[in-house]
């Protein structure tokens, strides 16, 4: 089981190292058309019919999001203001998040309802678990089994974001083709910052996944 473990704390580090690596490889390519991030998000959004979704920047690297409660789209210092082919997959993709929340897309509904019981399944589980390893009782395996199902609702949310985080991909690529911010070529590069920050998600739900199957096991040796 730490062996399991060990392997996707590596994949999860090898997927940082590769969104990495790729953003600082294609943020050296200007786009030959000299758009930026800011400008990309919004005409795109214009061009889909967005109105009401603002374009901000935000403070730090690769923070970039869109969040839905106030429907404004955030792109950090290295996206804003960059005429980069990177910037520009990374500006598209998070218009693509915008574009699915204005069509009602499923899964982002859904992991939107999921965000609360995520947030107090990964906060509540690890110390509700080890406190019942602390009880050789019954009082102790309720505890244990509680932590289980609270950090198997983290667990469900990291897996509900990847068909998001696909499809929102998927459009940013078809939009900076369609309404021709990049040529054909150009999006190569885009592409491959947006399948490496792919990795990143992956990653988290099979680190996920391991760690769920390991209390799982610790709580079964208990039994």
């Amino acid at each position: 089981m730490y062996e399991l473990v060990l392997l996707a704390l590596l994949f999860s580090l090898f997927a940082q190292f590769k969104v990495s690596s790729a953003f600082k490889k294609y943020a050296k390519i200007p786009n030959r058309r000299g758009y930026s991030g800011a400008q990309v998000a919004s005409q795109m959004l214009q061009n889909c019919g967005i109105r009401d979704v603002r374009v901000e920047r935000v403070a730090g690297n690769l923070t970039d999001h869109y969040d839905p409660r106030t429907k404004t789209l955030r792109l950090s210092q290295s996206v804003y203001d960059s005429t980069s082919v990177a910037a520009l997959g990374v500006a598209a993709h998070e218009v693509g998040h915008a574009v699915q929340h204005d069509v009602g897309y499923a899964p982002l509904m859904l992991r939107s309802l999921f965000v609360p019981l995520a947030n107090i399944g990964s906060k509540a589980a690890i110390p509700m678990f080890l406190v019942g390893m602390f009880f050789n009782n019954s009082t102790g395996t309720l505890l244990m089994q509680m932590g289980i199902i609270f950090f198997a609702m983290a667990v469900v949310f990291t897996l509900i974001t990847l068909p998001v985080e696909f499809n929102a991909s998927s459009r940013a690529l078809g939009l900076l083709v369609d309404q021709h911010f990049l040529s054909e070529d150009e999006v190569r590069g885009s592409k491959k910052v947006l399948v490496a920050a792919a990795m990143t998600y992956v990653a988290s739900a099979v680190m996920a996944l391991a760690q769920l199957l390991r209390l799982i096991l610790i709580a079964g040796r208990r039994r």
